[in-house]
């Protein structure tokens, strides 16, 4: 069943909760890297929000499943990031877990959206 709308999808919201923990945790790491490390990251960490609003509101399920796979592209991007920060000393490591347990959750949830609406026609 397609939600209402974008604030009945769980994924969505939680997506969106990833997204300002990791602004919040970007927000110290050095100015130097604003425009650099700080922005691929938040950039890949709203895309992934981004994409399944996109496809959700795209309409049919080839386009929820098509836009999910380039947020589910995104997250990955993001985990890489993140381990590239943490190799750099930019973040807090309990911050960093937290986030990393949060992406875990979340691409395990968007694997499974996608393959929810793969069946629907």
């Amino acid at each position: 069943m397609r939600p209402r709308n974008l604030k009945e999808l769980e994924v969505w919201r939680e997506a969106i909760e990833l997204a300002k923990r990791v602004y919040e945790t970007s927000k110290d790491w050095p100015k130097e890297e604003v425009y650099g490390l700080t922005s691929q990251t938040r950039r890949a960490a709203t895309s992934i929000a981004s994409n399944l609003a996109e496809g959700l509101g795209r309409g049919s399920s080839a386009e929820i499943v098509r836009f999910g796979k380039i947020s589910l592209g995104s997250a990955y991007e993001l985990y890489s990031l993140l381990e590239l920060s943490s190799a750099l000393d930019y973040s807090i490591p309990e911050d960093l877990a937290d986030l990393s347990e949060r992406l875990n959750s979340l691409t395990r949830r968007i694997a499974a959206y996608i393959n929810h609406w793969k069946g629907q026609k």
